[in-house]
């Protein structure tokens, strides 16, 4: 799945720039955005837009870039879904 990269989150990009999400590396790009700098609506969006599965692995794979605190929120979640 393609998206364009929406500029509140992705102000350091070119405008217009797409993301390929079943790419691993733009994948784990995109979840990182949006989980440290999203809005609760962007969130919502992500989980429209990747599979558990799929976010499961991401974060698994930016773990050790993310705050404690975010970390530790999304493990929670995963665990309990």
């Amino acid at each position: 799945m393609k998206i364009t990269t929406d500029p509140r989150l992705f102000w350091f990009v070119k405008e217009g720039t797409t993301l390929d999400l079943d790419n691993t590396v733009q994948r784990d790009f995109f979840v990182e955005q949006v989980i440290t700098h999203g809005t609760i609506n962007d969130v919502k969006k992500l989980l429209t837009q990747i599979t558990r599965e799929n976010l499961r692995n991401s974060l698994e794979r930016i773990g050790h870039f993310l705050p404690r605190e975010i970390r530790s929120f999304w493990k929670t979640y995963l665990a309990n879904y």
